[in-house]
């Protein structure tokens, strides 16, 4: 099989928090308050379906088990479990989300085979005043944030930010935090669904229930001593250059402008994934090309080499350290 850019079918998920947001993209949600659309991904709890060429029809897991590394990448899978270490998604924040903190790999109380969370966010949009929890008030200790949950007052010990379209924000695992209403969200993280909710503004799910608090669990894993959470804003000085976003042991995440046709390739150890955040192009290779536009997010292959994105667009790209 020739290898070629691989676009999925989204795996969506309704929210109590969630909206319709994700249609202005030519996304078909079911019905429902629509929190999440998962892009691409390799998980029990959602595994996205390629789309378009030869592959299609195919689980991005069943391709992991017939193509292996030829495709991914000598380093495209988790040690721990085997599967495709990423997990892509697109947030549509109506309302505001739960104070909540992701565990790292090694804590004792993870489910069998599943991973840790560090992750990060690029705000696609944002309506004005929009805000995001983003850590812990300084020098906050355990004792002194179970006590103020104990007490309801647990805001006191936030870190609130305003944040506004082309933010970025790295949230290692360890980091309080708390997307707003008003955002619209690309995430790249860990393929993990472990969250740990420390607050939820006393709502009801949709079921009509209040929703499961993790307080035990979220006073274990959180980063009293920081996380090494950082922030910033990510204006270009022109096209055909990367920024990077962000570089932590599980991903690297550039930013970058296309106009024009910009030359680009992938290496044998890693696949790469491009969000396009703005705009629309095309992506070429050898074999053929891709119409592409904002909202889609497309998985190359290791072995695709050389490339090039075309036309007009904002792109984040994504691949494995």
């Amino acid at each position: 099989m020739k290898p070629y850019p691989l676009k999925c079918n989204p795996e969506f998920k309704d929210r109590v928090w969630g909206g319709r947001a994700l249609e202005q993209f030519g996304l078909a949600l079911p019905e429902g308050p629509i929190g999440e659309g998962w892009m691409i991904g390799d998980h029990p709890n959602g595994t996205t379906t390629v789309a378009n060429g030869e592959l299609a029809g195919l689980g991005l897991d069943r391709i992991r088990e017939l193509y292996g590394k030829t495709l991914f990448g000598s380093k495209g899978f988790s040690e721990k479990n085997g599967r495709f270490p990423l997990l892509i998604k697109l947030l549509d924040c109506q309302d505001d989300l739960s104070v909540q903190v992701h565990p790292n790999d090694h804590y004792e109380r993870l489910p069998q085979g599943e991973l840790g969370k560090t992750e990060m966010w690029y705000i696609l949009d944002a309506k004005p005043g929009a805000k995001i929890i983003y850590g812990l008030q300084e020098g906050v200790t355990r004792e002194q944030l179970a006590a103020a949950i104990a007490d309801n007052r647990i805001m006191d010990c936030l870190h609130e930010i305003s944040v506004e379209a082309g933010d970025s924000f790295y949230i290692p695992a360890g980091t309080v935090h708390a997307l707003g209403a008003g955002v619209l969200v690309a995430e790249i993280q860990q393929n993990s669904d472990s969250t740990y909710r420390l607050y939820d503004y006393d709502r009801l799910g949709l079921d009509g229930k209040p929703r499961e608090l993790h307080i035990e669990d979220s006073l274990n894993v959180i980063a009293y001593e920081g996380s090494g959470a950082t922030y910033m804003k990510t204006e270009l000085s022109g096209p055909q250059q990367w920024l990077t976003l962000v570089q932590s042991p599980f991903f690297i995440t550039e930013k970058g402008r296309v106009e024009g046709e910009w030359s680009l390739q992938t290496v044998p150890d890693s696949f790469v994934i491009h969000i396009v955040c703005e705009g629309t192009g095309a992506i070429r290779w050898a074999d053929g090309e891709l119409a592409v536009k904002a909202g889609e997010c497309f998985l190359l292959p290791a072995n695709l080499g050389d490339y090039a994105l075309a036309g007009s667009m904002t792109v984040l790209r994504s691949y494995l350290p």
